[in-house]
C-alpha cells in the first residue's frame, strides 16, 4: 500500500471470515467513498462500481480460499485508491477457467482488468497482502 501522506483518508477493516465478511467490506467501502470529509466530489458510479466489485472478491476469495479472518485497508490518495485485503494463506490467487454454472473463476480476472495496479506480498505472518489501485474517474 502506498504510505499515507498526513490528511489523506484510511479505513481499516477487521473480518472474521464467515459468509457477512464480504458484505461488511462492501458496506465500509461504500460509506468510505461517501465521506465528504475524504473528497470535495463522490466517485464516479463507475469508480464506486469498480472499487465496491474488488473489495467484494478479494474478501470472498480469502474467507472461501483461507483459513481464519482476514483485514481490509482502504486508502485515498489525490486520485488513486488502495485496497488492501490480507488474509492467512501464503498461495497467490491463481487465474482459472470461468465457469457460467455459478463456481467462480471470475474474480482474479475482473480485479486484474478493473484495477490499474495488482500485486502480491507476504506477510511476516505467513499469509499475504493483495494490493490493488484503482484510478478515480
Amino acid at each position: 500500500m502506498t504510505p499515507a501522506l498526513p490528511g489523506h483518508p484510511r479505513l481499516h477493516l477487521d473480518l472474521t471470515a464467515d459468509a457477512g465478511a464480504a458484505t461488511r467490506a462492501r458496506e465500509a467501502t461504500y460509506r468510505f467513498l461517501h465521506d465528504p470529509d475524504h473528497r470535495p466530489r463522490p466517485p464516479s458510479s463507475w469508480t464506486e462500481d469498480a472499487a465496491v466489485l474488488i473489495v467484494t472478491e478479494l474478501v470472498t476469495n480469502a474467507v472461501r480460499h483461507t483459513r481464519g479472518p482476514c483485514t481490509l485497508d482502504l486508502a485515498l490518495h489525490e486520485e488513486l485508491l488502495d485496497i488492501d485485503v490480507t488474509d492467512t494463506s501464503p498461495e497467490a490467487p491463481t487465474t482459472r477457467a470461468p465457469h457460467v454454472d455459478g463456481t467462480g473463476g471470475w474474480g482474479w480476472i475482473l480485479i486484474r482488468h478493473l484495477a490499474r495496479e495488482v500485486s502480491v506480498h507476504p506477510t511476516e505472518a505467513g499469509g499475504k497482502t493483495i494490493h490493488t489501485c484503482l484510478a478515480f474517474e
